[in-house]
């Protein structure tokens, strides 16, 4: 949860730079996050019928970033001026997209680790039913996490209606409802659990076995290769999960109990409220590092990018524009 604009005076940190670095984190991740993301939707549903390897969690994938990527806007604006005049839903409802983002990467890079695990250990299993069993999934994993992530917005609302000035608040200065030691620890523990712990447990071991199978003897070359490949991939989820999730999961839960006021110790209010905005900022980068992934682990995406391709594409659809002129012109005489 964000920043402590809500700490006392005496513990209070330096909102203006607060207020400075989200805006500048999200105006850097802005433009290449949303032609990142777009592109990968472009070339994924291009290829979404070629190949095998977790695309359709993939798309999702960049779905969930697109829509981050698309309400940063908003938030860039708020914190460069410091009043929120679109309404109490929209804001409320850009606060929970930023988790339903968080959540759903986490959900999908998973989902991605795990997919290629199970094709590089059984090739030959994966079938048309095998990808709609992914499309299920992913249906579920949305609205998993879009249930899981309302207790964020919930407790920023309770006492919205206390104060006039919070009108034009949103975001960081959101006030967080006071549920008690027990709720609180109870909250944190479970988002912690299933929000980082277990996906965690889970990506660390699809590396393991991947690292293990190539070690094992009497691999065909192609199968090394194959390995590698999906050991690159694996690898590549574990990092940016680790990079960008690792520090505000450590964070969050610290921050929770300064904005429950359970934290008394000045010093300690202080430092967590400063590295949590700074965790938060690497959160809100996956959204430039997720096509990183597609680039340099996915064959498809390298292919449709490469400059013959595209040649290919353009000159494809020149000539489908050139029949269909032609058809029409005939059948007008």
């Amino acid at each position: 949860m964000p920043t402590g604009a809500n700490a006392t005076d005496d513990c209070a940190v330096d909102g203006q730079f607060m207020d400075y670095l989200y805006a500048i984190t999200y105006t850097v991740i802005l433009i290449p996050g949303l032609i990142g993301n777009v592109l990968a939707l472009w070339v994924f549903y291009a290829y979404v019928k070629e190949t095998k390897r977790a695309v359709i969690f993939m798309i999702n994938l960049a779905v969930a970033d697109l829509l981050q990527v698309l309400s940063l806007p908003l938030r860039i604006f708020y914190y460069l001026n410091k009043s929120w005049p679109f309404g109490r839903f929209l804001c409320m409802f850009c606060f929970y997209l930023k988790y339903v983002n968080m959540y759903a990467s986490i959900f999908f890079l998973v989902c991605i680790s795990v997919r290629r695990f199970l094709y590089l250990i059984y090739p030959f299993r994966f079938t048309d039913r095998k990808r709609m069993c992914d499309l299920y999934i992913s249906m579920v994993g949305w609205i998993a996490v879009c249930v899981s992530c309302l207790p964020f917005p919930l407790l920023r609302i309770g006492n919205n209606s206390t104060t006039g000035d919070l009108d034009h608040k949103c975001f960081a200065d959101l006030p967080l409802l006071d549920i008690g030691v027990t709720n609180s620890i109870l909250t944190v523990t479970l988002a912690e659990l299933f929000g980082f712990v277990t996906p965690l447990a889970v990506v660390s071991y699809c590396t393991w076995r991947t690292v293990m199978s190539l070690r094992e003897p009497h691999s065909a070359s192609h199968d090394l290769g194959e390995k590698k490949k999906a050991l690159k991939m694996i690898l590549t989820c574990a990092a940016v999960f680790l990079i960008c999730f690792g520090p505000y999961h450590i964070s969050f839960p610290l921050d929770f109990l300064v904005k429950a006021k359970k934290i008394k110790s000045c010093s300690q209010r202080k430092a967590i409220l400063t590295l949590h905005p700074v965790a938060l900022c690497l959160a809100s980068i996956n959204c430039c590092l997720d096509p990183v992934i597609y680039y340099f682990t996915t064959d498809e995406f390298k292919r449709r990018l490469s400059r013959q391709d595209i040649a290919d594409s353009t000159e494809l659809h020149i000539f489908c524009n050139k029949e269909f002129v032609e058809k029409n012109s005939r059948s007008m005489l």
